[in-house]
């Protein structure tokens, strides 16, 4: 288990993954949603998750479902820190027989829970697997499932959010990565979707609302979402799309895009010296 410091150096560690994983050779990658979701995705694997890296289907795990799955380069930076596959393996990314594709992949990478992606079905597989959990007799587990925000214009979304609450699932916690764009352009300017506590109350779900990348706060909303009885939770993350990289950030052109060289190493340069402070710190 991560100490608190240790998740925040974490977040920081995988968004410099990341960068290293899309690189500047002509390949474009997902930066901007990746690197928004870089501490909800640590803190997940670093505490909060009841993991077995060495086991990837232990019966007793908790379960993850990266509904925007084309953020899945965040994810797998995570789960090479913890011990699922060795890190070299981040280096082959999206390679033909690669073991990590460009969507998380259950039946390629061990860990993976759920193929994702097309986005909107995300929170539909972790509503059957929370109930599953139910009658399997794991009641301490949990499903946490994480979307993206511009995700939530997607009707099954909110079908799911329905069932959610008609089956009591309270051991499922949605987490919604609100970096406010989509690969087109802000939210509210493409399909607004807010005021997204409102909607998610008027669901009947127990709603936290927090800076996502706050680590204390993260912790602090599983924490609370544990102590939930009866509804499920859905914690909104406020965060910044591109986070950590400044030219990045804020900026549809880097929701999925390419790196120039200059680019790629401004954004390792930049990463370090957060890095360094951390560690300083």
């Amino acid at each position: 288990m991560h100490s608190t410091n240790e998740i925040k150096l974490l977040a920081w560690k995988i968004r410099r993954d990341i960068v290293q994983m899309i690189g500047c050779k002509g390949q474009t990658g997902h930066l901007g949603g990746s690197c928004s979701s870089a501490e909800i995705v640590a803190a997940l694997y670093g505490r909060q998750m009841r993991l077995r890296p060495d086991d990837p289907q232990w019966d007793g795990r908790d379960k993850f479902i990266y509904s925007k799955g084309h953020a899945a380069i965040a994810q797998y930076a995570a789960m090479a820190e913890v011990g699922y596959f060795p890190r070299e393996e981040l280096w082959r990314v999206k390679e033909l027989g690669s073991m990590l594709q460009g969507h998380p992949d259950r039946l390629r990478t061990p860990g993976i829970d759920a193929g994702t992606g097309s986005l909107g079905q995300g929170l539909s597989i972790a509503v059957g697997m929370a109930l599953a959990m139910r009658l399997d007799g794991h009641d301490d587990n949990k499903v946490y499932c994480v979307m993206g925000d511009g995700e939530m214009a997607e009707g099954q979304i909110w079908e799911a959010a329905m069932a959610a609450v008609n089956f009591k699932l309270d051991n499922l916690v949605g987490i919604v990565d609100r970096n406010r764009l989509q690969a087109t352009g802000f939210v509210e300017e493409r399909f607004n979707t807010n005021p997204l506590a409102e909607k998610w109350a008027g669901f009947g779900w127990a709603v936290l609302e927090i800076d996502g990348h706050d680590v204390d706060a993260i912790l602090a909303a599983f924490e609370q979402a544990a102590q939930t009885k009866g509804v499920p939770t859905v914690i909104i993350a406020n965060t910044v799309k591109g986070k950590g990289i400044c030219f990045a950030e804020n900026q549809a052109a880097f929701h999925n895009g390419l790196l120039s060289r200059e680019q790629y190493d401004s954004a390792l340069a930049e990463l370090d010296a957060d890095i360094a402070g951390l560690c300083q710190g």
